[in-house]
């Protein structure tokens, strides 16, 4: 069992291939795997009733360990739309441009960002921030973060926490997090 409050951080380690990203993506619902005992539950609300799309609007996230490149579907198409599927009236475009815009900076990533495709051509690196870029404006209610320190150099890895932190004391957001690496585990200080 475990269970994960509001504005609490759970860190979930240990060696390669013992199921960590197996949990995250189950939880999520990918179609790869079934859960044949046991439940999931969100705000009282049975998670494995839900399809993908209904977890994510009821306040799920999953930053991957492996980001999808989507040629063809910018960064700024991806998430306008993706954050108006779960409001009930469209953001508007100068709300969303600024709320980009800060996010961005605040990732010290690359100006055009916006007008890139989804992770074509990123470094792992790019990839990473960019999962946490569309965390922070899909504002979840429970972030689970599989791994999204790899890749990240020293610097990186101190912006990243720097922005969960900033997000989970802003929203009291809940997250579980699955990292190889203490280090980044004293910057984000798991509950």
């Amino acid at each position: 069992d475990l269970t994960v409050q509001k504005g609490e951080i759970h860190a979930i380690m240990g060696p390669n291939g013992n199921g960590k990203s197996t949990l995250l993506q189950t939880i999520m619902g990918h179609p790869a795997y079934t859960v044949s005992q046991g439940s999931i539950m969100l705000n009282g609300e049975d998670v494995l009733a839900m399809e993908v799309d209904e977890r994510s609007r009821k306040g799920l996230f999953l930053a991957m360990q492996y980001p999808q490149e989507i040629a063809g579907v910018t960064n700024s198409d991806f998430l306008r739309a993706a954050i108006n599927a779960r409001l009930e009236k469209n953001i508007s475009l100068f709300k969303f441009i600024k709320a980009m815009e800060g996010n961005i900076s605040k990732l010290k990533m690359k100006e055009d960002l916006s007008h890139r495709f989804v992770n074509d051509s990123f470094s792992g690196g790019e990839k990473k921030r960019n999962e946490i870029l569309q965390m922070l404006m899909l504002n979840p209610e429970f972030a689970m973060l599989d791994e999204i320190d790899s890749g990240l150099d020293v610097d990186a890895i101190k912006l990243v926490s720097e922005a969960i932190h900033e997000l989970k004391e802003k929203t009291d957001l809940g997250l579980l997090i699955v990292s190889h690496y203490e280090r980044f585990f004293t910057m984000i200080k798991p509950t």
